[in-house]
């Protein structure tokens, strides 16, 4: 219906990459165990490499398209992430800050997000009197320990989606992409 927004490239191209990774374990399972000189096994590994190019090729062109052309509405996944409970590892890590064992932590938290539940609330959204009503370690510190600008980006491994990471990664992409053209 064209109403609807569902992301078919995305999910078509997600699915061609069983196909890709197919490909790479036939090549890998082919070239396993080979001596050092050519074998008659390396006449198997074409169809596999021709393939995955062949597949990446088609979709990085519908892959580009959809991304150069599509809006986010970043409001909307503000609401979605906030909702979802990304943040309760991060207040029972800052229960264990302040003292709490994390067993004792992670029951209180649990505690904490069913009572969010059962009052379609979000853990940025409880008032203080609410979290020490759970636990009186609580003060006004949680609310900057699990604001989910903080949940993000305390995160800065490698895969990790802190703002400092994925501008670097970025960059990296670019000076890469900049370079192979």
């Amino acid at each position: 219906m064209p109403q609807k927004k569902n992301p078919d490239m995305a999910e078509l191209i997600r699915g061609k990459t069983g196909r890709v990774y197919g490909d790479l374990m036939a090549l890998l399972t082919v070239m396993k165990g080979l001596p050092l000189a050519y074998n008659k096994d390396m006449q198997e590994d074409k169809e596999q490499v021709f393939d995955a190019i062949d597949t990446v090729k088609m979709c990085l062109p519908v892959f580009t398209g959809m991304i150069s052309t599509m809006r986010i509405n970043t409001g909307n996944m503000y609401k979605a992430a906030s909702g979802g409970f990304t943040n309760a590892t991060d207040a029972a890590d800052w229960l264990t800050k302040k003292g709490v064992p994390f067993r004792d932590a992670h029951e209180i938290i649990g505690k904490l997000v069913l009572y969010c539940i059962n009052n379609n609330k979000t853990l940025e959204g409880l008032t203080l009197e609410e979290y020490t009503a759970i636990s009186e370690v609580f003060d006004a510190g949680v609310y900057e320990a699990i604001s989910l600008e903080q949940c993000v980006n305390a995160r800065k491994v490698p895969g990790g989606p802190s703002k400092s990471y994925i501008t670097e990664l970025i960059k990296a992409d670019r000076e890469y992409c900049s370079a192979i053209r």
